[in-house]
This record gives C-alpha cells, structure tokens and sequence, in this order.
C-alpha cells in the first residue's frame, strides 16, 4: 500500500468505509492529516485499488459423514448432512456409472460390490473378502473428501432414461389405474421412508388386478437381505389388505 511510503504510516487498518492509520511520534496529525486525506482521495479518483480479494476457488464445503449399519450384514450406509441426489441411483456393476463419477471410484476399490445412492446417503454392498471394520474408515474419508472438494455425485443429466427411472416419474403415474395409484402412494408414504431409514429402497413394478398380485422391487441394503423379503412382503402385504380393504391381496417381493 502507498501510504507506507509515507515516513510517518506505522499501521494501517481498513474496514468498511473507513481507513485508520497509527503514526510514529515523528509528526503531529495536524501538521500532516490534510495531505494524507487529500493522497487518499486521489488514489481513489484515480480508480485505484483499496484492498484486493483474493477469491479462494478451492475451498471446501462444511460436509459431515458417517456410518451405519443395515439389517443387511453386506451393505454399510453413509450418510451425509447434504443432500446428494433428487433421484436414486443403482449401480450394480461400473458398467451402471455413467451417471454418477463418484460410484465409479467407489468401483475402484477391489472390495466394492454394489453402489446404491439416494437423497443424502450412499448404501455400499461389500464382497465377503473383508470386514466392515477394516474399511469403513477408509471409505469414510474417501466420500468425505470427494464431496467437500465439490466433486460430482450424480450428472442428473447424464441419468439413463431406463424402466426404472421412468417409473419415478409423474407421467408414469398418472397413466396407472386407480390401484395402482393407491399402492404407490401407500409404499411412498409409510413403507419407504422406513426402507430408506435402513439404507435401502421400494419400488412399484406392478399390480394385476385380476390375481391381485403386487410386484415391489428391493434395493439398496435390502436387496439380496436375508431377512428383508420376508419380513417387507409380510409388512406391506398386511398394510395393503387393510389400507385397501382387500384381504385377497398378494405381495411378492423381488431383489433388483
């Protein structure tokens, strides 16, 4: 800064609109504050710069991750205090992560089975080759610092248009018959919010009207778990007879 040209600038302090200034005992204010006040002014006049910011394109957003566990031993759920995705996605294999860079990576690490990512959490199936306790930390770190460094979770705009996606979708809804209609909005409103509190996911595949057969596809931790297509079909089968009033009613439960 120029005013420390100025033999008698000790400090400078700049906040808001004002500049204060300490001087060494050399020179009494009222033999110099006129000029100094007037080289202000005329730095300013001239366009010059006060004080430059530097912008800090790299900095990290506050992100929280933490573990837990599923009733499925196979599948850790991480959650994040963002949210990730307005629409899930299922990665089975690499070949399903076009959408998503970070499930790709997730693929890298040699015991990575199976990638689930929805709302504010990503639910990792592991292969039977280690222990939850050997990686969960390495993992953790790993999706910490790949979302804090702003990296992409999810190109929405790169989600493949499949059956399953489509089936989110309000268009598909509305084309449905009336049943139909009633049993999505029965799974979304009390069987998915506790599905996904396990770190797994509901969907609607089908309903025949005339074997009263409803099909839901499991995912996420609850796909492939030894007790959730028990314990899901018999929970859901029982709410749908007595919401729908329909004691005929069938639920058959598949893994994605």
């Amino acid at each position: 800064m120029q005013l420390f040209y100025l033999p008698f600038v000790k400090t400078v302090f700049i906040s808001g609109n004002f500049i204060a200034i300490e001087k060494f005992s050399i020179a009494e204010w009222e033999d110099i504050q006129d000029a100094v006040a007037e080289q202000i002014k005329t730095f300013i006049e001239k366009g010059g710069e006060i004080l430059k910011i530097e912008e800090n394109t790299t900095k990290k957003l506050p992100i929280t991750i933490y573990a837990e566990t599923t009733p499925n031993p196979a599948v850790l759920k991480f959650v994040c205090n963002k949210l990730l995705t307005k629409n899930m996605l299922e990665c089975k294999s690499i070949d399903d992560t076009i959408a998503s860079p970070l499930a790709k990576k997730l693929f890298n690490f040699p015991f990575v089975k199976e990638v689930f990512i929805d709302e504010n959490y990503i639910s990792i199936t592991k292969y039977a080759i280690t222990d939850w306790d050997e990686i969960t930390l390495e993992l953790r770190t790993f999706l910490k610092e790949y979302i804090e460094n702003g990296n992409v979770v999810i190109d929405e705009a790169l989600l493949v248009a499949s059956e399953k996606n489509i089936k989110q979708q309000d268009d598909y809804f509305d084309k449905l018959d009336t049943t139909s209609q009633q049993i999505i909005t029965i799974l979304e409103e009390y069987i998915k919010p506790a599905v996904q509190g396990d770190g797994g996911n509901i969907m609607f595949e089908s309903y025949d009207s005339s074997s009263k057969r409803v099909k839901v596809i499991l995912q996420g931790a609850c796909s492939g778990c030894p007790s959730s297509t028990f314990t899901l079909k018999s929970g859901i089968e029982n709410m749908l007879k007595q919401m729908l009033n329909d004691n005929e009613i069938i639920v058959e439960a598949l893994n994605a």
